[in-house]
């Protein structure tokens, strides 16, 4: 799907045109926005505004590594983020963003659709002037930070997650499917992090200036995306040490209910032990053991032994 934006002021007032690749050649700043891209439509893009052979190669491909490239007279950039349908970490989706960025005009290419998207879509509706009025690199920037501000809301079911995870280790008996759903977060906090890592310093390059297709004005706002990637990947390593915390604590967890069921294992042992002495010996058949006292006496050891151990043991705080 190929939609068309043109910031058109032929007629005095400013306006967006809003349609398909017929306005392509309407005269303004324009942002081509693609869905789903084929080969034949990025070559035709590719032909009209003169787009790298390599670049577009790479939007066939949307497997790429954030980064950014110049040729001649555009940028190509590439970011990337996540998104939660809801509110549950599993439920994780990576959307790759490609932009083609020229002086007076911005092509997006995307395989799913995103909120981000739909939110500038909204806001250019809303105040033409003051988003596709002031370039088509203004565009981009309320792209990349609406892309980068959706990563918040997935570091809130990360928190949230972590927090149910230490509630649930500290129960008497923690379940042993936590240690699998443990490690299953930090794989998501690992990917998460991998891929805003290296976008941080591509946002932090071309927040830098010195772009031809990037006015200043606009450097200064994305510098605001920069410290957002900043935030998000301190947050991200904060959140990696405490799934760290997490399984640690849950090791010694269930080390210590393994070591409080033996040690009352050795309570019951050391008890029954001196019994099954006091037992065998005067189980022996000899005569003079038969005798009432003898009898009595073992009765009265079964009894007294194991109420001292008891309260012996107690007095310890051995149990």
């Amino acid at each position: 799907m190929l939609r068309v934006r043109v910031y058109d002021t032929s007629n005095g007032a400013p306006r967006v045109l809003d349609g398909d690749e017929s306005l392509i050649s309407h005269p303004g700043p324009k942002w081509i926005d693609v869905l789903e891209a084929d080969e034949g439509v990025l070559n035709k893009l590719g032909e009209r505004f003169g787009l790298h052979k390599l670049a577009i190669e790479d939007c066939l491909h949307l497997d790429q590594r954030p980064k950014l490239e110049a040729y001649g007279n555009h940028q190509f950039l590439v970011l990337q983020g996540f998104s939660t349908p809801t509110e549950n970490w599993s439920d994780l989706t990576m959307h790759e963003l490609h932009f083609f960025i020229g002086q007076d005009w911005l092509i997006t290419v995307h395989d799913k659709g995103h909120d981000a998207i739909d939110t500038v879509h909204k806001r250019i509706d809303a105040d033409p002037v003051n988003t596709f009025g002031r370039g088509t690199d203004f565009v981009m920037y309320l792209l990349a930070d609406a892309l980068v501000d959706r990563n918040f809301p997935l570091l809130d079911c990360f928190n949230n997650a972590l927090e149910d995870l230490e509630e649930r280790i500290f129960a008497a008996f923690p379940p042993r499917s936590m240690l699998q759903e443990t490690f299953q977060l930090k794989r998501a906090l690992v990917l998460v992090r991998r891929v805003l890592s290296p976008q941080r310093d591509v946002v932090g390059l071309l927040s830098r200036g010195g772009h031809p297709q990037v006015s200043e004005k606009t450097t200064l706002y994305l510098r605001d995306v920069y410290d957002h990637l900043v935030r998000i990947y301190e947050q991200i390593d904060a959140a990696r040490d405490l799934v760290g915390n997490a399984v640690d604590a849950y090791l010694t967890q269930v080390a210590n209910r393994t070591a409080d069921i033996s040690k009352q294992l050795t309570v019951f042992a050391s008890i029954f032990l001196p019994l099954s002495f006091i037992v065998g010996f005067f189980g022996q058949n000899f005569d003079v053991l038969n005798q009432p006292m003898f009898f009595w006496s073992m009765l009265t050891s079964m009894i007294l032994i194991p109420v001292t151990m008891l309260f012996w043991f107690r007095h310890k705080g051995w149990f």
